[in-house]
């Protein structure tokens, strides 16, 4: 006879951290984020169900298949995942595990999840991160996104971080690695006006830009002058 565990009825969602990348659409109309190992071909939004990456029939979270949303119990756990060289882009989240799910020693596997903060890490330069730019790589009709600052971020496709929650919807927040809720790039939840350090962040980042459109224009005018 197999013994089987009891089934959990908890009064709140149980929350979980895990890893992923930022997406933003081709049309740049919406953003979401994708996973970094199982189901990652697959971009999700902030509030999403989840479906089996093989294709099969059942509900996720299925007992013999690994289908469904994975994350761990532990913040701490998740941040170590980030010290490798292929997940360095990647953002980690907090999520609410919603939905029916298995529980494991380290972690879930669920039906259904909101995200509901990612901190994002600085840029690779090592500066604070103002924006999310295109990373060079994606998903079809999506690009994937990474950490930049105002110097690093120039011509490329970018949004800034409260920009990037407000694309999201479903009360987002994406704040940058070291700053406390409300931080210098906190996003807001969506219908909220912003604050003094959102458009600050918003300013830096427009400033970056015409700095570097500026920039061109002076190496065009030397190029085009008479010698």
């Amino acid at each position: 006879m197999r013994l089987r565990l009891p089934a959990e009825r908890p009064t709140e969602p149980p929350t979980g951290y895990k890893i992923a990348h930022p997406m933003l659409s081709q049309d740049g109309a919406r953003a979401g984020f994708t996973g970094v190992s199982l189901g990652g071909a697959l971009p999700y939004g902030v509030l999403d169900d989840a479906s089996c990456v093989y294709g099969r029939r059942h509900r996720p979270p299925a007992r013999l298949c690994d289908c469904g949303f994975h994350c761990v119990h532990e913040r701490r756990a998740a941040e170590a995942l980030l010290c490798t060289a292929e997940h360095r882009a990647a953002v980690l989240l907090e999520v609410s595990v919603l939905g029916a799910y298995i529980r494991f020693e380290r972690g879930f596997r669920y039906a259904r999840q909101r995200v509901r903060t990612a901190t994002v890490g600085p840029c690779a330069c090592g500066a604070p991160a103002v924006a999310l730019a295109d990373a060079g790589w994606g998903r079809p009709g999506w690009r994937a996104l990474a950490a930049t600052c105002a110097g690093c971020v120039r011509a490329r496709t970018s949004v800034s971080l409260a920009g990037f929650a407000r694309l999201s919807g479903q009360g987002l927040r994406v704040i940058a690695g070291g700053e406390g809720e409300g931080g210098a790039a906190g996003g807001r939840v969506p219908g909220e006006e912003y604050g003094v350090p959102e458009l600050v962040a918003e300013a830096a980042l427009l400033q970056a830009r015409l700095d570097w459109f500026q920039s061109q224009l002076a190496k065009l005018g030397e190029r085009g002058e008479p010698g």
